[in-house]
């Protein structure tokens, strides 16, 4: 099979079969992230992506799940899409659920229409990346929507029943913005109510504009405390009842695991006994 540059996929994609349908990712320029950088985002053809899929079935007996990469695989056209989908459903039975990354840009260009028909041939699951809900920080961090669009983008997604999962990026807004952060991201996630919260930690990386904002002193990164803090006031604000929430990337401080609403205090606990015990870590690693 095919693949063009690094591959990242979400982490509860680690067991799935990769297909690359898109290269590399249509927005590419936010300042804090380092991914696909090396790739010129372009698209695969049709028939180069069901030869890969036919690849695939001749080398595994047994395919449960099928990401479709790289950043955006939505952007691509709906009846091709849906081929693909089709595709699936007639020579891989046996997948229980194909999903991809969605960029607010590609849920927003497609109609509701055409997302509704998408979920129906197949495309269950969409990881869409809000990062903040902070109007300010996304046009600082060059995220490419503003808050408003991005839960509407989400909601579009949940509209056609799709199961969402967000991400949202503490530190974001560094010392400066920490409040407005945790409250506006709050608000947004309550707004666009998704399936699955996904929070990870701001690292910030060699190579990246933000990498240069921190080195001339224009952007100060809070200590962990203040990240942990951060988080409990976000958590404390968020009104997605059924939401699953998990902060267990590598880039977290702490492993935070809960359900809201009713886990809400137990999340808080886990944050107040990290904080007194002193038993967070900070933790290094190279990629988003």
């Amino acid at each position: 099979m095919r693949y063009e540059g690094s591959v990242y996929r979400p982490p509860s994609e680690a067991y799935s079969l990769i297909v690359q349908i898109t290269v590399g990712c249509s927005h590419n320029g936010c300042t804090f992230c380092n991914m696909y950088k090396e790739k010129k985002f372009h698209i695969h053809t049709l028939d180069e992506v069901l030869e890969d899929l036919a690849e695939a079935r001749s080398m595994y007996n047994y395919i449960d799940r099928i990401f479709l990469a790289d950043g955006d695989a939505l952007i691509y056209k709906t009846e091709d899409l849906i081929s693909i989908l089709d595709y699936i459903k007639e020579y891989i039975p046996e997948c229980r659920r194909v999903s991809s990354y969605a960029t607010p840009r590609s849920l927003l260009l497609k109609t509701q229409e055409e997302l509704d028909l998408i979920r129906k041939h197949g495309l269950a699951f969409l990881y869409l990346g809000l990062e903040s809900g902070c109007d300010e920080i996304l046009k600082a961090r060059n995220k490419g929507a503003t808050s408003a669009e991005i839960v509407n983008a989400g909601q579009k997604a949940k509209k056609a029943g799709y199961d969402l999962s967000v991400t949202i990026l503490s530190g974001l807004g560094g010392k400066e913005l920490m409040e407005k952060h945790a409250l506006d991201t709050a608000k947004a996630i309550s707004e666009m109510k998704p399936d699955y919260i996904g929070e990870m930690t701001l690292n910030i990386i060699p190579g990246t504009k933000l990498y240069e904002e921190r080195a001339a002193g224009s952007f100060v990164m809070p200590e962990p405390v203040e990240i942990l803090e951060e988080t409990k006031l976000m958590i404390k604000n968020i009104d997605d009842e059924g939401a699953v929430f998990r902060s267990n990337h590598i880039s977290n401080y702490v492993n935070i695991r809960g359900t809201f609403n009713e886990g809400r205090e137990d999340m808080i606990r886990q944050i107040d006994d990290a904080i007194k015990q002193n038993s967070f870590k900070v933790r290094h690693y190279t990629n988003m």
